[in-house]
């Protein structure tokens, strides 16, 4: 166990030299940019924080004292913290983890190589590399009790319904290092839920189909694990993944890692802010990404495939989505305003995995010539509405074999990197409880009125 605390050491180290950059940076920026908020003749001063990247930050703290909330519903304009992890510039379509763009790590490191930069700062060496796959190898086996509280649920349960308890439920398996004050403890759970949740998705998929649960192989790298514990069944003695596929999957898990400040990541950290134990935290973060309009997006986009029902209604849905009688999924990003740079590494990956497959799908050949159409019609170009990451990511899972109700689980496993970290940092410097601010629009102080007397 030497290595765990070698590992919060540099996590510790890094998180120090952040906090002394950002206190450095406050201090200059409080000397040289100041807003003034003026009310009632009273003057109180709102310095301008300068960000390493992106806009500068106005701290408003100095609203409370003038008597006022700030209100800005979706927190379009809020930032709630300071955070070292993830950038991202819309505009430019450029994603960063800990400063490395995303294609860059897509395309010359692993998944597991992502997590450690996003936990402890920097790119592992080939030693600290070596040290945390080992880790992360011996935690990915579940205590065996757990299997008895899969059998709680139906069968047909929605596998993300089976994630939420069962990840929210593994402080109860794995209570021996919740001390959150200490950063061993942490490092620890950290680890534990990265090295676990492969584990659990894939025993949600098996219990829903009737099939025995599968332990992780000592001789598998992570992404074969995962496809290995889904797929294979205890004949398959010389189960082996095709590399192609292990290849996609690992490259699915990288892209979705984390994506800074958002719904889930923003749950996960208000949850932590109380104090809560991280597997409670990391659920309420797997609950958040099931919604539709957050997580939910890749497995929307093979419904939507299903509603079209075959190539032929392609150019009949189209016109029906220019008509806006009809919503595209999985094209177009809210954040990513001119292409998402998630999306032509997932395109390369999907062209690879069709091609190594020859699969013969109606709804894959469907699914191109919805991508041929938005690429080529201009009413498509001129509103940026292109094949984004979950497009690409719902044909590959589809051309895999994954069912659609398993494609957020997916998407919760490879974002459990993220939120742990972003949970992590939390617990690494000060911070204070979430408290949001209402504007009250409901009903002034009236009389009680009893019961006989209502009308």
């Amino acid at each position: 166990m030497g290595y765990v605390y070698s590992f919060c050491r540099r996590s510790d180290e890094w998180n120090k030299r952040a906090n002394a950059k950002r206190n450095q940076t406050k201090e200059e920026v409080n000397m040289t940019k100041q807003v003034k908020l003026v009310v009632d003749g009273t003057e109180y001063d709102m310095p301008v924080l300068e960000s390493s990247l992106g806009r500068p930050v106005l701290d408003v703290s100095a609203v409370s004292k003038a008597g006022f909330w700030t209100y800005d519903p979706g927190f379009m304009a809020t930032a709630p913290v300071e955070s070292a992890l993830t950038y991202i510039d819309g505009d430019k379509g450029e994603l960063l983890h800990r400063g490395y763009a995303i294609d860059d790590l897509a395309d010359n490191a692993d998944y597991l190589e992502v997590c450690y930069a996003l936990l402890y700062g920097d790119l592992p060496t080939q030693e600290q590399k070596d040290a945390f796959y080992a880790r992360v190898n011996n935690h990915m086996p579940v205590h065996d009790q757990l299997r008895k509280f899969f059998e709680g649920f139906r069968r047909d349960a929605h596998p993300m319904a089976i994630m939420i308890g069962v990840v929210g439920a593994l402080s109860a398996f794995y209570h021996n290092h919740l001390d959150i004050s200490d950063p061993a403890h942490r490092d620890d759970t950290a680890v534990d839920l990265i090295a676990k949740v492969p584990t659990l998705a894939a025993m949600s998929y098996k219990y829903s189909i009737g099939e025995p649960f599968l332990y992780p192989r000592k001789d598998f790298s992570y992404s074969e694990n995962f496809l290995y514990m889904m797929f294979a069944t205890p004949g398959d003695v010389n189960y082996k993944p095709n590399p192609i596929l292990v290849d996609a999957m690992d490259k699915i898990f990288t892209l979705h890692a984390d994506h800074e400040q958002n719904a889930s990541t923003s749950t996960v950290r208000l949850a932590g802010s109380t104090g809560a134990n991280p597997y409670a935290c990391i659920a309420s973060g797997i609950a958040a990404l099931w919604g539709p309009s957050h997580g939910g997006a890749n497995e929307a986009v093979l419904n939507m495939l299903d509603e079209i029902g075959s190539v032929e209604h392609v150019a009949e849905f189209m016109e029906k989505v220019k008509r806006r009688e009809a919503k595209l999924m999985g094209f177009g990003h809210r954040v990513y305003k001119n292409f998402d740079p998630r999306a032509k590494v997932m395109k390369q990956t999907c062209d690879q995995v069709l091609g190594a497959l020859g699969v013969n799908d109606p709804k894959l050949a469907l699914a191109m010539e919805l991508e041929r159409i938005a690429l080529s019609d201009p009413y498509f170009i001129e509103r940026k509405l292109y094949p984004n990451v979950d497009f690409y990511s719902g044909i590959i899972l589809k051309a895999i074999g994954i069912p659609t109700s398993m494609f957020t689980v997916i998407f919760a496993l490879a974002r459990t990197a993220g939120w742990i970290a972003h949970w992590t940092e939390m617990h690494s410097e000060p911070f204070k409880i979430g408290r949001p601010r209402q504007r009250y629009i409901g009903e002034k102080h009236r009389a009680f009125v009893k019961i006989e007397d209502r009308k």
